[in-house]
């Protein structure tokens, strides 16, 4: 079986696909309002508060990512790649929250809503540790947020759904139930997932799981599949986790958490024998530093952590989210197992040192491609004779411009155009002649635009018929 996190590739899917699709699982026997609980409306109104990410990044600047490896490709024979994914609004003025791994290294963001309107996007901060990151939209009007529900009340059994981008073909929603909760994929030491049968796919990355109240309480990213679709096995991160994380990086820029100094370990049956233990419990601290808090305190190599401020917690991992998620200067109390005693101890937590934090969480800007944008785009242009048209596919009475060849690393390269493709238009202009593609491009740079669009017929085609390129001025 194998891990992925939900991020897919942009297939170039025809525009039909990007209709709004609704869908519900087949293993709820219900209609929709018996699902929402006899309240459609509630489902109808989140949806709003739904997004779908879009990005491009430079492949060549990153190593591939394990979970990922093959699993994309847009445009052939170019390092920049277009991903899709999921995210949703959590306040009026434009701020996003969306999987930290949809945008990681991204060097273009765009954020389309259900109402078609497309803005771009950018980082407003992350934390790769808790896979999540804040987008800033700049929008005209005032958006729809979604509420955040308590993650900490729901139980194995609770109806959910999930709002997402699968596969980049557009909104889609899916039923299920949660299946399980707290689980561990070793995603990162805080791992504390909720598992869901309700369908999620690569493209939901960073998109809401609501319950029937219309709340978000999970966001969707990971699964668990031997292919590359959905078993029926997906990863919520709580509410409660990401709610932490998003209101520290709003307010601090950065996940800002409190930090005792020490390394910890579950106690497994086999540590508890070796102890004397009557039965296996709490964490069993490796290694203490001699700056942190802990160390002051007297936690010494060894002890075994059974209670944070007097509650047992259920694995090493609760434990060492209790730590991180206490405000920075709070006192805690740990009930220790010192050398078969235990007793209390008390002490203030500290804030993460910055320079560690930010060694292994701190979001790395990423850098635009270098794209090369001489006078002519990039492109090698040849008129098509008219014995040519036919087997170029150009249908009678149809002209255009032959391109001969795309200068590698430039913008029509990168956005998957090639040798043997033919332009029939630019902007609103047919062209038979080189120099009237040339004279579009000119018109274009003197309107002042940022694009210049053309219609091309490709040589490859996926489907029939031409597609329209807009194609980097600046």
């Amino acid at each position: 079986m194998i891990m992925k996190r939900c991020r897919a590739p942009f297939w170039g899917l025809n525009a039909v696909l990007a209709t709004i699709v609704v869908l519900w699982t087949s293993g709820l026997p219900a209609r929709a309002d018996d699902i929402a609980g006899g309240k459609p409306d509630t489902i109808q109104a989140v949806l709003p508060t739904v997004v779908n990410v879009t990005v491009r990044k430079d492949e060549a600047a990153t190593a591939p990512d394990p979970v990922e490896a093959g699993a994309n490709v847009s445009t052939p024979a170019t390092n920049i790649k277009t991903y899709v994914g999921s995210g949703f609004v959590i306040d009026p003025s434009g701020l996003i929250v969306t999987n930290y791994h949809v945008v990681e290294n991204a060097f273009e963001i765009n954020v389309t809503f259900t109402d078609g309107t497309r803005l771009p996007g950018k980082i407003s901060s992350g934390s790769r540790l808790a896979d999540l990151a804040l987008l800033k939209v700049d929008a005209d009007h005032t958006l729809m947020a979604a509420q955040w529900g308590d993650s900490d009340l729901l139980q194995v059994g609770d109806q959910v759904f999930v709002a997402g981008n699968p596969f980049g073909i557009g909104l889609s929603l899916s039923a299920g139930i949660v299946s399980a909760l707290n689980r561990n994929i070793q995603n990162s030491p805080y791992d504390d997932l909720i598992q869901t049968d309700a369908t999620i796919n690569h493209g939901n990355s960073g998109g809401p799981l609501f319950d029937m109240q219309g709340k978000v309480v999970g966001v969707n990213s990971a699964i668990i599949s031997p292919t590359a679709g959905s078993a029926g096995i997906g990863f919520a991160e709580p509410a409660s986790s990401a709610r932490f994380v998003i209101d520290q990086l709003r307010k601090y820029g950065w996940v800002r958490p409190s930090w005792i100094g020490v390394k910890l370990q579950q106690v497994s049956p086999e540590i508890g024998e070796a102890l004397g233990m009557a039965r296996p419990e709490g964490a069993i601290v490796s290694w203490v530093l001699p700056t942190g808090p802990a160390k002051q305190a007297g936690l010494t190599i060894g002890d075994v952590i059974t209670r944070f401020n007097g509650r047992p917690p259920s694995d090493d991992r609760a434990l060492l989210r209790n730590i991180a998620s206490t405000p920075v200067g709070n006192m805690i109390t740990l009930t220790v197992r010192h050398e078969g005693e235990i007793h209390d101890l008390s002490f203030a937590t500290m804030q993460w040192p910055r320079d560690q934090w930010d060694a292994r969480d701190a979001p790395v800007a990423p850098q635009r491609p270098k794209i090369v944008i001489p006078p002519d785009l990039g492109l090698s242009l040849t008129p098509v004779e008219a014995d040519q048209k036919r087997g170029l596919g150009l249908e009678d009475g149809l002209n255009g411009v032959l391109v001969k060849e795309v200068t590698p690393g430039s913008d029509p390269a990168n956005r998957g155009m090639t040798g043997g493709d033919i332009i029939l238009r630019v902007q609103d202009q047919p062209v038979a002649t080189p120099a009237a593609v040339q004279a579009g491009i000119d018109a274009a740079r003197a309107a002042k635009r940022e694009y210049v669009a053309m219609l091309i017929l490709p040589k490859v085609r996926e489907v029939p018929g031409p597609k329209w390129v807009a194609l980097q001025l600046e």
